[in-house]
């Protein structure tokens, strides 16, 4: 390769790649650099390599939305959720000293060291509505970040946050956020509600808001009428206790 050549795909690995990002070999090869070139460029300092076919610019400083936006390409259906959506939208119990984001997508996976690494998460794969909402219903990008990740809105980020009760998510934790969910859209929420097919969710959205005397209490309660049986529901959390929940 002339020196010329050689200059000229530096020129363009410096310019027409993401900063803040990983990008891979495909992103590489529209600019005409092989995977044999790239990993040359790993060994004399060009490149630093995240994983297979995976690469960084070194000493970057990896951007936590710009990451999110990258893995959401690669795993179907991921985004924002529970939680830590609630906190992005201006809900939150406790200010953690380092956040562990919460991600959900359609299929079960692991989330790539890199990432964790640079990001603590956790994630999982629930279905929680049924075909008859769009899947994604309820998800949007925050409104300061329009080019952002992908973030559940207040009502889904809600019912995500319940579903992870007695799993990844504390119950006192999940019932002080939800008693600051004051202002939710009530059509919305019903829309949710009527789709989602978890009693455990079902049932800890009613008794909770009514027990929280949440304005929107009524609406999820007319919501579900009839759908979450007759019977109480329990199960045994994670720390041994039994979380015990009354017909909705």
């Amino acid at each position: 390769m002339s020196l010329s050549k050689r200059t000229s795909l530096l020129k363009k690995l410096q310019t027409e790649l993401p900063r803040g990002a990983p990008f891979n070999t495909r992103a590489l090869r529209g600019i005409g650099v092989s995977a044999a070139l790239a990993w040359r460029y790993v060994h004399s300092g060009w490149l630093q390599s995240l994983g297979r076919g995976l690469y960084m610019f070194p000493n970057d400083q990896l951007d936590r939305d710009a990451c999110l936006k990258f893995l959401s390409s690669t795993v179907p259906g991921l985004h924002v959720g529970g939680k830590t959506a609630l906190a992005w939208r201006g809900v939150r119990h406790n200010v953690a000293f380092r956040e562990t984001l919460t991600l959900l997508g359609d299929v079960s996976t692991r989330l790539p060291d890199w990432f964790t690494s640079h990001f603590p998460s956790s994630y999982a794969a629930r279905h929680l509505f049924s075909h008859d909402v769009p899947k994604d219903f309820g998800l949007q990008t925050l409104p300061q970040t329009p080019q952002g990740p992908v973030v559940s809105e207040r009502e889904r980020a809600l019912l995500e946050m319940l579903s992870g009760v007695g799993l990844t998510q504390e119950v006192e934790e999940a019932r002080n956020t939800m008693e600051g969910l004051y202002t939710l859209r009530p059509e919305v929420l019903e829309t949710l509600l009527k789709a989602c097919v978890s009693v455990k969710v079902v049932r800890l959205c009613v008794q909770w808001s009514d027990e929280l005397g949440l304005p929107w209490a009524a609406t999820a309660r007319q919501a579900v009428a009839g759908r979450s049986g007759k019977n109480r529901w329990s199960s045994r959390m994670r720390n041994g206790k039994t979380l015990v929940l009354k017909p909705a």
